[in-house]
């Protein structure tokens, strides 16, 4: 690289001028920057790797109790499919359920972090606390997992037979 060339030429250079010169190591500043920020580094990964799984469990949770109200009204979605609901319509009712609820939570979850990051905005450096992009993208991440863990529970329940739904009570 340009910065490591430049650095053994500056370091004959000093040799040359007075070679009793003591020079033990030399580094680049992005050299030195890489290592000073290793710890930092290090932590944002554990931090991030704790914000992954807290979104895997929360997409876990949120399938099996999907799912589980799904299976709660396997008579009720049978009765609906008898009459005539359509597969588009038994959809709309499990996922429109699921992100209500998820809806509330976000709501909830974004002010309560809006008022967090205002108390530690002395903390960060480059980014505002109220970041609209951050909390944009957030949200939307979310979003589109709780719609996934609404979407397969709710594919299920299209599948239900109304004659075995019936009959099962």
């Amino acid at each position: 690289t340009e910065p490591a060339q430049l650095l053994a030429a500056v370091r004959n250079e000093l040799l040359q001028l007075d070679p009793r010169l003591p020079i033990a190591t030399t580094k680049t500043l992005t050299e030195n920057l890489g290592f000073a920020l290793l710890p930092a580094r290090l932590a944002a990964s554990v931090l991030g790797s704790f914000g992954v799984l807290a979104l895997l469990l929360a997409a876990i949770g949120l399938y099996g109790v999907m799912a589980y109200g799904v299976t709660q009204r396997t008579r009720e979605l049978g009765i609906r499919i008898a009459l005539g609901a359509a597969n588009r319509d038994i959809h709309k009712l499990v996922v429109g359920q699921g992100m209500k609820l998820v809806l509330a939570g976000l709501a909830l979850g974004l002010l309560v972090s809006f008022a967090v990051m205002r108390l530690m905005k002395n903390l960060l450096f480059g980014v505002s606390a109220t970041d609209p992009l951050t909390f944009a993208a957030i949200a939307a991440v979310l979003l589109l997992v709780a719609l996934t863990a609404c979407y397969l529970p709710a594919r299920r329940a299209t599948k239900v037979d109304p004659l075995t739904a019936l009959r099962h009570e």
